[in-house]
């Protein structure tokens, strides 16, 4: 045998034996999808105005702040329909004031101002480009707290991408493979577990038995840096809701937390969540509870008031509790919510698809029948009509799919139905290489030809036409992978990898293969 084509039959075997090596056993190394092994489909929706709106409001009270500390005179500051901060009121001498703690938010606002009655009003608004851009960061920071959530509660192999159309991208799709409790990690994702420390209106804060009368104990109106928020008494089961009146900035929130888990009262037994505070979240807190000496703070979680203990102290501590009548498994959901973070906006179930594990192994049945069906075939009608020709397209073929397969297990490529069905497209492509070569090899045989340089010949003008009709399908495969979704991506997938294993099985091995048998004695005819 030629050193050459030792050298050529060597790699071949390599590469037919490191593909083994990657995907076997199969059952451990191959990802299946979340067709065929079952799970949750959602495709979510970010609600970016509660976000934009949230940060609206801390705004105004920053601004607020930082006003009274300059001793501005203004007769009010609120956040109008449109999100934009209104400073109303302010007389001549303290228009200078106003002005320069609204140059600090040039970057992403701009301020107009008008006369009205010998005073001088403000109104703060978002920029179109920093809109954007607060929209983008919102839904990047919900994927990625809905990525932990997903971690933390254990799902193997989850797929999270961002997607949707026009200028901010607000869709999410979560597909979460081999999940048995849907309703549970459905709600596990949609829970804001948004988490604020409010102080209670020192004078008029509640309870109050229904929404009015807080509303009427301001005479009709809440002051727009207040708000109302119901609260149920956790001790008691089916207890009526309630109303507070609580300040709209919140002192703390989620993200000033470092953790939290679930903990056992010992002396009632109940399941109660524990967080604590990172070293800004005490910093915050500290001077806030030492000036609100004997006021009520309200814990307030997704926008319900859980408790409402008294500031008898400068609180300067790191851990705080939330306490309830949770359940075990309740308790340890809220813990973990409140781990990775909140969501830093509401989000909306758009499509919610649930494949039960049954459907996924029927579907992989399904697929691999049709496989097999197909490759029987194929062999058979190969085998049929190039003779023992045909027993080199076959060998070829085999090839393709151990490559295949394990070019997708060493990459964790996810195996989808759809992908399935490139699989069988790659057997038909690879043999349709096949087809080209020995067709070609028949020509240069009729053209009067030795065997030997009949197949050399053959080689040497199939293989551009071999390249092109893979590269312009590889082209097109790239082109649905970059601009598909789930399912389609992994037919683009497989199919890419197919083409690319066909290019080197029908040109590389098919050649050493044909190598093998014209080594030697040379041959006078060949059974194609």
């Amino acid at each position: 045998m030629k050193r050459k084509l030792q050298y050529r039959l060597l790699f071949a075997l390599a590469v037919f034996a490191v593909s083994v090596y990657f995907f076997y056993p199969p059952s451990e190394k191959v990802k299946l999808g979340l067709d065929l092994k079952g799970g949750i489909h959602l495709v979510l929706q970010v609600i970016i105005d509660d976000a934009l709106k949230a940060e609206a409001h801390l705004l105004r009270d920053r601004l607020a702040r930082a006003l009274e500390e300059e001793e501005a005179v203004f007769q009010e500051i609120r956040v109008n329909p449109q999100l934009e901060i209104e400073i109303l009121g302010v007389p001549e001498e303290s228009v200078d004031t106003v002005e320069d703690q609204l140059d600090g938010y040039a970057g992403g606002y701009s301020y107009r101002s008008r006369y009205d009655q010998g005073r001088q009003d403000f109104t703060l608004a978002i920029s179109s480009a920093y809109r954007k851009e607060q929209a983008n960061l919102t839904v990047r920071q919900a994927r990625e707290t809905i990525q932990n959530r997903v971690d933390q509660y254990g799902v193997a192999e989850p797929t999270i991408t961002v997607y949707g159309s026009g200028e901010v991208q607000d869709q999410i799709i979560v597909e979460l493979p081999g999940v048995e409790d849907p309703d549970r990690v459905i709600k596990l994702i949609r829970s804001t577990a948004r988490l604020e420390l409010k102080l209670v209106h020192p004078a008029r804060g509640g309870p109050y038995a229904t929404r009015q009368a807080a509303e009427d104990a301001f005479d009709g109106s809440v002051p727009d840096e207040y708000e109302i928020l119901p609260y149920r008494n956790p001790s008691e089961i089916g207890s009526r809701t309630q109303y507070m009146v609580v300040r709209r900035a919140a002192t703390i929130s989620g993200q000033h937390m470092k953790n939290a888990r679930r903990t056992q009262d010992s002396f009632t037994g109940r399941w109660n969540v524990t967080f604590f505070l990172n070293s800004e979240g005490r910093q915050l807190f500290a001077p806030a509870t030492e000036q609100n000496v004997g006021n009520p703070l309200a814990i307030v979680l997704d926008g319900e008031i859980r408790t409402f203990p008294n500031i008898s102290e400068k609180i300067d501590t790191e851990s705080a509790q939330i306490t309830g009548n949770y359940t075990p498994e309740e308790a340890e959901d809220l813990a973990l919510v409140l781990r990775s973070g909140a969501l830093p906006a509401s989000i909306r179930i758009i499509e919610n698809q649930i494949v039960g594990p049954s459907l996924g192994m029927d579907s992989i049945r399904s697929g691999l029948s049709a496989s097999a069906l197909g490759l029987l075939l194929v062999v058979v009608v190969v085998l049929f009509i190039y003779r023992f020709s045909g027993v080199n397209a076959v060998v070829c073929l085999v090839l393709n799919l151990v490559i295949l397969v394990g070019v997708l297990a060493y990459f964790r490529a996810t195996l989808t139905l759809p992908g399935i069905a490139g699989v069988i497209l790659t057997i038909g492509m690879a043999i349709d290489a096949n087809i080209l070569i020995f067709e070609r090899i028949k020509e240069e045989l009729r053209l009067g030809k030795t065997v030997r340089s009949g197949v050399e010949a053959a080689f040497g003008r199939v293989f551009i036409t071999i390249l092109d009709t893979n590269i312009t399908t590889l082209i097109g495969s790239l082109f649905l992978f970059q601009f598909g979704t789930g399912p389609i991506r992994g037919f683009a997938v497989t199919l890419s990898v197919g083409l690319v294993a066909n290019i080197f099985t029908a040109t590389f091995v098919s050649r050493t293969l044909f190598g093998l048998i014209l080594q030697g004695k040379p041959r006078e005819t060949l059974s194609i």
